[in-house]
């Protein structure tokens, strides 16, 4: 899956833009899962004087817990595969806004 790495295997700044594209992803990234943690944290703790009802209040615990806990899996799957196959991926993406720039002039 490592397609484009072998042609530009000499091309120490394809490299780093490769790499710099992909840091910025992962931050990216990270920030979202911190972002969605502090928000739904934020929004457990700010509803629950409001609800009286045990029950509720584990439903909606339980929730919380599983949608932050399959949204964290999910990110981290997902910059698993794009750090396997980064450049194959952002590889393309250069490929096709070299060429661009190319084109504009």
């Amino acid at each position: 899956m490592d397609a484009t790495s072998s042609q530009h295997a000499g091309s120490t700044t394809f490299d780093e833009r490769i790499d710099k594209m992909h840091g910025r992803d992962r931050m990216g990234a990270v920030a979202f899962v911190a972002a969605t943690w502090i928000a739904m944290l934020f929004t457990l703790f700010t509803v629950w004087p409001y609800i009286t009802v045990p029950g509720i209040r584990a439903i909606l615990a339980i929730a919380a817990a599983l949608v932050l806990a399959l949204n964290t899996a999910a990110i981290i799957a997902m910059l698993r595969h794009y750090g396997d196959d980064k450049h194959f991926i952002y590889g393309l993406d250069l490929k096709h806004l070299d060429e661009m720039r190319k084109r504009r002039g």
